[in-house]
């Protein structure tokens, strides 16, 4: 399994907002991390016509690449 600590199940932190210009902004807790067009855009269609929210907060994951590993440094 994917999430193991049920991190996306749980607490949804992706979204997207669909563009007019056959693209979308994907954001991580309400912070934009990515855009994606082209096959991206037409998977996170097919994706959202499953109606399945685990397997779209997965999609997003997995499209938006490894941003976000862990061991940053928050450097106050």
């Amino acid at each position: 399994m994917e999430d193991r600590r049920n991190i996306l199940f749980d607490e949804k932190p992706f979204s997207y907002k669909l563009l007019k210009d056959r693209s979308a902004q994907i954001a991580y807790k309400g912070k934009n991390v990515s855009v994606i067009a082209g096959k991206d855009y037409n998977k996170l269609l097919r994706v959202i016509a499953l109606d399945n929210i685990y397997e779209l907060q997965l999609f997003l994951a997995k499209v938006t690449g490894q941003f976000k590993h862990g061991n940053e440094k928050d450097n106050k």
